[in-house]
């Protein structure tokens, strides 16, 4: 695990973020699988195996504002080219602190490799947990740096009776570790809604490289 990375995300879990300098700092992954970039108010954490003076060329090559060069497409294919993975998307990566008592919505905990939502976890993230809903799952793992993570899914038919608020506050109370993070693409306006009305605050973006 790169201590590196995790006193980063330690961090901007308390609110205390790189400082706001149009700088970039470069780290190793903490791991073979997670690698990936941050970026942060004026600030960008790159977690990479590659060439931290490639890095910065390729980011000083990028026709851009500097301030979000991290996360131009430009850079960001050059990068997936030098490693050989792929991209899923740039999403808005947030975090919420634990909460104690016992979540308000029925749940049981399942095991369902066959759930997409759920495959993707398996292979993201460690130590994977299921729990199914009358309409929707709650995933929980640990995912880069260690870092436990959630997701939700809410059936369609479901939709709109407040199950994702329900999940998302769930996730919350069965997180074994002090704070639970979770990623929602920005153009999900109602599921970015869901996670803040839950408590979940915004703390950078994040792109994801994934072996191939």
């Amino acid at each position: 695990m790169s201590d590196e990375l995790t006193r980063v995300l330690e961090a901007a879990a308390r609110g205390e973020y790189p400082p706001m300098d149009g700088g970039t700092t470069v780290i190793g992954q903490p791991n073979a699988r997670d690698c990936g970039v941050l970026a942060f108010t004026a600030h960008s954490v790159i977690f990479t195996d590659e060439d931290p003076e490639w890095i910065r060329e390729r980011l000083a090559a990028t026709p851009s504002d500097p301030l979000a060069a991290s996360a131009h497409p430009t850079f960001l294919a050059a990068l997936l080219a030098r490693t050989g993975r792929k991209l899923d998307a740039v999403d808005l990566l947030t975090v919420a602190d634990a909460l104690p008592g016992e979540p308000g919505v029925e749940l049981r905990e399942i095991e369902d490799p066959g759930h997409p939502r759920v495959a993707g976890a398996l292979v993201r993230r460690d130590g994977v947990r299921i729990w199914a809903a009358d309409g929707g799952v709650l995933i929980l793992g640990r995912g880069v740096a260690g870092r436990w993570e959630c997701s939700i899914e809410v059936d369609e038919e479901a939709r709109g009776r407040g199950l994702g608020l329900e999940l998302a506050t769930a996730a919350r109370q069965l997180v074994p570790g002090d704070v639970v993070w979770s990623q929602q693409a920005p153009g999900n306006a109602r599921s970015v809604r869901t996670f803040q009305r839950a408590g979940f605050r915004p703390v950078a973006s994040e792109a994801l490289l994934f072996a191939t």
